[in-house]
């Protein structure tokens, strides 16, 4: 019985075994007959597991923010600012639900030429990490704000790639420095980008932290393939060693065969001892996988789409992207995934792939190949907007171009693209206040103003040009002369030539358009103090004296307009009557009685008798000088004047004023219209803003007109932009300005332009742009260039290099040089020109008529006044 018990138990033991085995084997069989089965099994399983990756992914991806960060054009940031932006992405990718799958935590960054920017800069991050994206290290110099989605429409052809690490894996790209930008050969792969012809390129890097298992698996894959080689290694040596080698078998055969008798023959018995694997070098081994900060390791996936609606432009683009890349590259590079096959390339634009790149591109998933560990010193370029040491070309976008009879555009010169073709550039009308052009003799800055000029004309602008060279005119006149603006255009011309000259008339204390009073005496009196000199310190007798003369007979044209008799009004000219005549003052006065107040008329009749005799030889030399100027006199002796700068205004009309030079008699008169100018644009506050026509009133020589009215062109510059007036000035020296002018031309300006000159004369413009252009670099460019900073949309555009545009080249289709003789005759009519002998006659007549006008109404006025008594 004891016996039979073991055996017993033992049979037990082993029947649940032997039937376990048994029906293993069962299944084994059944399985090999049906291995399809499992197969199906395993496939729905993967499929069914794919499919819950995925809806969760989308979902998770769903639950994203796009910022969009733009630069300042000084932004600079540091290494360490760029590595703390790159950890911040890092954390950011991080930050999404527990139960996002992989492929959705993720950072991606967007690099995009579309036209409307060089470079558009933007991030997509999960949502809960926006604050975290907001708050980023590079502070003011860049604006980080919410993006809006992009809706793009369908082109024609796309071309897509996904680029992925060549070379060793554990090499680290290149180490590219800050300057400059490592942005700049992708800013120049894009620059020539056409967005009329539907050309898109965006790149598409995201950023994904490492997980630390497939980190350690990393490594240990990398530690083993070390030590396979290493163990290949050995046996290579070891098979040369058995083979050929000084130390190998059948090197020990051959000279145990030798004759060892031979003198000085000695054995050489070596012992064979195969080779072992060298030592691996951890450190060499793993590379940029060997440090321990783990945090700083991501794997990046980097994908490029370009468009286009011409065929070949898209694939162009991406070749260009593509060599673009190479600047990143070292032992290892950026390559395109795929391979090759003689013409046929399958790739991510091939079928098999295209399904799976466009599920990543369009849901921002991360599914990096293997080998796309890098380190944040690598990425440093792609971490960052364009920095200022990056070049960007302007675009449509950044700088409208220049459209033939748009009111709403101001042309500017031709800029050239960085593929060579140049382009006709304009800023906004209206922002365009104020512009200053500086440059040597010759330079071409008068040249680009009568383009501006000229192209404003046609699309249907007002503006005067004043040039004291009268050069401007010719130059201009036969792109002028069309039918649809001879009605608009008038040329006030005071230099008198030809055989019979013609001038038009103006009468600076002329009534007839209801001006005010006071603004007329102050207009005139301020020029004459501002070309003489005069201030309440050194000449305040002067000041009173034509202030009270220009009072009376201001008063005296207001009685004879109301009398419907403006042909008889006072001009200047008659101060000296007023002055030296009692007859003449006594009736003067009695027929201003209404129209000056009671200090005025108690100055002539208590104070002015008390005057020395040669008390006003100071304020009637000027005008004895203006009246021996026979042009000068025709001009301002006429008492109903053609000339009226505020109707100009208000009619758009095309105003070419050309003084007869620049003397003393000349600046006097400049100043008169400069003041009167300032008067008319004042006056337009009886309109209301949106009534205000826009005008422009161009001046050639700065330095001619600040001499003789500086307080006056300085007003211009700081008054001038609420009334729809805008300044154009040209000059070649800052440094001759007035203080005042300099001042407010460079605080106002919203162009401001320059030619090639001496460095001490354009240091004071690159001075406004920090040095940069140096004046050196401006002072070397060739003739007709400009470097120029504009105002565009709100922000400052440039310093930017263009070719100032010539009127022969940017008008050709324009020029009428035949109806050149027409178009004069139709200025000088429109202006009211008539011949210079028959207008100096009329002046001087002009003091009869108002001597008769003064004797007619004085006596009424005096029986009036005593029957009021």
């Amino acid at each position: 019985m004891d016996s039979a018990a073991p055996a017993l138990n033992g049979t037990l033991a082993t029947g649940p075994v032997v039937g376990l085995l048994r029906h293993l084997l069962t299944a084994v069989d059944w399985l090999s007959g049906h291995w399809w089965l499992l197969i199906v099994v395993a496939v729905g399983a993967a499929a069914a597991g794919e499919a819950v990756v995925r809806r969760y992914a989308a979902r998770a991806s769903s639950q994203r923010v796009a910022l969009e960060l733009v630069a300042s054009r000084h932004f600079e940031p540091s290494m360490e600012e760029i590595f703390r932006h790159g950890l911040q992405l890092v954390r950011a990718s991080a930050a999404v639900p527990w139960w996002a799958p992989r492929r959705a935590r993720t950072v991606q960054v967007r690099l995009r030429a579309d036209g409307s920017s060089p470079l558009r800069y933007r991030i997509e991050a999960p949502a809960s990490s926006e604050r975290l994206l907001r708050v980023g290290p590079f502070g003011p110099d860049v604006t980080v704000t919410a993006a809006e989605p992009i809706a793009d429409k369908p082109r024609t052809h796309t071309v897509r790639a996904e680029f992925v690490l060549r070379g060793r894996p554990v090499t680290p790209l290149r180490e590219v420095p800050l300057e400059p930008d490592p942005l700049q050969p992708l800013v120049d792969a894009v620059s020539d980008l056409n967005a009329e012809l539907g050309d898109l390129a965006e790149i598409r890097l995201d950023i994904q932290q490492a997980p630390r298992w497939a980190l350690r698996l990393r490594r240990r894959q990398l530690l083993a393939g070390a030590h396979q080689a290493a163990r290949v290694e050995a046996q290579r040596s070891a098979r040369w060693m058995r083979h050929g080698g000084p130390d190998s078998v059948l090197a020990h055969l051959r000279e145990q065969l030798t004759d060892r008798t031979s003198a000085g023959a000695a054995s050489s018995r070596r012992l064979f001892v195969p080779p072992t694997p060298r030592r691996v070098n951890e450190i060499e081994s793993l590379g940029k996988l060997a440090d321990d900060a783990d945090d700083q390791l991501v794997r990046v996936q980097l994908l490029v789409v370009c468009e286009a609606d011409k065929e070949g432009r898209a694939q162009g683009r991406l070749a260009q992207v593509h060599a673009a890349l190479d600047v990143f590259g070292g032992r290892s590079r950026w390559a395109l995934r795929g391979w090759r096959l003689g013409p046929w390339r399958v790739g991510a634009d091939h079928w098999l792939y295209r399904s799976r790149f466009e599920r990543r591109w369009d849901l921002g998933h991360c599914q990096p190949p293997r080998t796309n560990w890098v380190r944040m010193q690598e990425l440093t370029g792609l971490l960052k907007p364009p920095t200022v040491h990056c070049r960007l070309p302007l675009l449509v976008s950044d700088l409208p171009s220049f459209a033939f009879g748009d009111p709403q555009l101001l042309l500017q010169g031709a800029y050239r693209r960085p593929d060579g073709r140049e382009r006709l550039v304009a800023t906004y009308a209206d922002e365009t206040f104020f512009e200053v052009g500086v440059g040597k003799a010759g330079g071409g800055k008068t040249e680009r103003a009568l383009a501006q000029a000229i192209g404003w004309a046609h699309a249907g602008g007002g503006l005067m040009f004043i040039d004291p060279h009268r050069d401007s005119w010719p130059r201009a006149a036969r792109f002028l002369a069309h039918d649809d603006l001879m009605d608009r255009i008038m040329l006030v011309d005071l230099n008198g030539l030809g055989r019979t000259p013609k001038v038009s008339s103006w009468n600076p204390i002329g009534m007839q358009h209801g001006q005010a009073p006071h603004e007329v005496v102050e207009a005139v009196s301020d020029a004459y103090a501002s070309v003489l000199g005069w201030d309440d310190a050194t000449a305040p007798r002067a000041i009173t004296i034509l202030t009270a003369a220009l009072a009376v007979l201001v008063a005296v044209n207001i009685t004879a307009c109301q009398a419907g008799r403006p042909q008889d009004q006072a001009t200047l000219f008659h101060v000296r009557a007023l002055i030296t005549d009692p007859a003449f003052r006594s009736d003067a006065l009695a027929v201003a009685a209404d129209g000056i107040d009671e200090e005025t008329r108690s100055w002539w009749q208590t104070v002015f008798p008390t005057l020395p005799p040669d008390a006003c030889a100071v304020v009637l030399n000027p005008m004895v000088r203006l009246s021996a100027n026979p042009v000068t006199r025709a001009f301002l002796g006429q008492p109903v004047g053609v000339y009226d700068i505020r109707a100009a205004m208000d009619s758009r009309r095309v105003l070419w004023v050309c003084p007869g030079g620049s003397g003393p008699t000349d600046r006097l008169l400049t100043a008169l219209l400069a003041r009167d100018l300032l008067r008319a644009v004042r006056s337009r506050r009886d309109l209301p803003e949106d009534e205000r026509v826009p005008f422009r009133p161009y001046f050639d020589e700065l330095i001619t007109l600040t001499g003789s009215a500086p307080e006056t062109i300085a007003a211009m510059f700081e008054d001038f932009r609420k009334y729809k007036v805008h300044v154009h000035g040209m000059t070649q020296l800052l440094a001759r300005l007035p203080s005042p002018v300099r001042l407010s031309l460079m605080q106002n300006a919203s162009t401001l332009a320059t030619t090639a000159g001496s460095v001490s004369a354009i240091e004071p413009v690159t001075a406004e742009w920090g040095g940069d252009p140096s004046p050196e670099r401006v002072a070397t460019m060739e003739r007709f260039s400009h470097y120029m900073s504009m105002n565009v949309r709100g922000r400052r555009v440039g310093p930017v290099k263009v070719r100032g545009p010539h009127l022969d080249r940017v008008f050709a289709a324009q020029a009428r040089p035949k109806e050149v003789p027409d178009l004069e005759r139709a200025a000088l009519a429109a202006a009211g020109a008539r011949p210079l002998t028959e207008l100096t006659e009329h002046a001087a007549k002009q003091i009869g008529r108002v001597t008769a006008f003064l004797t007619e109404h004085a006596p009424a006025r005096v029986q009036q006044s005593k029957g009021y008594e």
